[in-house]
């Protein structure tokens, strides 16, 4: 299984406090244990790093970086795909989506991935599957 880890995923393995923390520490557990081959982009990895040394600290980007990013690959983002995101971006003229986003979607499509880990809706709304199935995501503020 390829799949998409987006910074929701992330911050919900990393927060025991996040509304999604029980379910996303089982499913990242099931994903590690079918040796699943997860993607991310460094706009994620950027984003989730400044995410959890705010709202948590230090420790906790340390853990991302040394335990959880290891078994993730990392798409590093170029112009084109920097490009393409952003005019995603520009076209949709939505408050609530990000640049982070769009980077993500362009990403996955160019890789051919259909699913993504993820408590976002935007990845729904976008035609992707989300892992775990059955949840209803929202729409970050």
């Amino acid at each position: 299984m390829n799949v998409f880890v987006d910074t929701s995923a992330f911050l919900a393995v990393l927060n025991r406090n996040d509304l999604w923390a029980v379910r996303a520490a089982r499913a990242w557990k099931e994903l590690v244990n079918a040796e699943a081959e997860m993607t991310t982009t460094t706009y994620v990895v950027v984003e989730t790093c400044a995410i959890l040394q705010r709202r948590i600290g230090g420790e906790a980007v340390r853990v991302f970086v040394d335990q959880i990013l290891p078994v993730v690959e990392v798409d590093y983002v170029d112009a084109g795909l920097h490009a393409a995101a952003l005019s995603m971006l520009l076209a949709a003229a939505a408050r609530d989506l990000s640049l982070v986003d769009c980077c993500s979607f362009e990403s996955m499509r160019r890789r051919g991935l259909r699913t993504a880990f993820a408590y976002d809706a935007h990845f729904a709304q976008q035609g992707f599957e989300l892992l775990p199935p059955g949840l209803e995501p929202v729409i970050p503020s």
